[in-house]
């Protein structure tokens, strides 16, 4: 199965090579759109669809993640917030999770003390993440594969997995890291 997988990926092309494909030198005012139905992320240079990538996410379809553990990769508007490495999964570009709307649904149903969005809100006004020592396990991204890349990346059907992140290769993550930085904005869709 994995060697399926393996053969299915050397079709992929580079980010190089999807540019020259799209006639781009430069790619400017890049955006990512998360396809969670079709399991896709989507770079954009401006309007135009420049590569799409393979991604997994969350194993809950829901919009909102609620707590922690609930598995679900939220849709809406976002920014990457912060980039660095990370242990587990090779790279991760943090997004502001969560924003305006998903700190008032929690705020109204009583996920979170008016405290917390208060602080939730004064961080998403002055551009920054949420607040880590709050809002550490609800952190959402994305993120390469880790330790099991070769494995992962290499199956032949999608298996979300993540804790509501979104997964792509080390390789891919890797492209990405070279075009997008804190600010670029990410719309995930359901």
């Amino acid at each position: 199965m994995v060697l399926y997988g393996i053969i299915l990926n050397s079709r992929e092309i580079t980010l190089q090579e999807a540019m020259e494909k799209k006639n781009i030198d430069k790619l400017e005012n890049v955006s990512i759109l998360i396809d969670k139905k079709n399991y896709k992320l989507e770079l954009y240079s401006g309007d135009v669809l420049v590569k799409k990538y393979k991604a997994v996410m969350g194993r809950k379809k829901s919009k909102i993640k609620m707590a922690p553990n609930d598995l679900v990769t939220p849709a809406g508007v976002y920014k990457i917030c912060r980039v660095n490495q990370h242990k587990d999964f090779y790279k991760f570009f943090e997004i502001n999770y969560p924003n305006l709307d998903d700190a008032s649904e929690c705020y109204k149903n009583g996920n979170i003390s008016k405290a917390l969005y208060e602080k939730v809100i004064f961080h998403l006004k002055k551009g920054k993440c949420p607040p880590s020592d709050l809002f550490d396990k609800y952190k959402i991204g994305i993120h390469g594969i880790g330790k099991y890349d070769l494995i992962f990346r290499n199956l032949p059907f999608t298996f979300n997995w993540t804790n509501g992140s979104i997964a792509i290769s080390n390789k891919n993550i890797d492209e990405l890291s070279s075009v997008i930085k804190v600010g670029t904005v990410v719309t995930i869709k359901n």
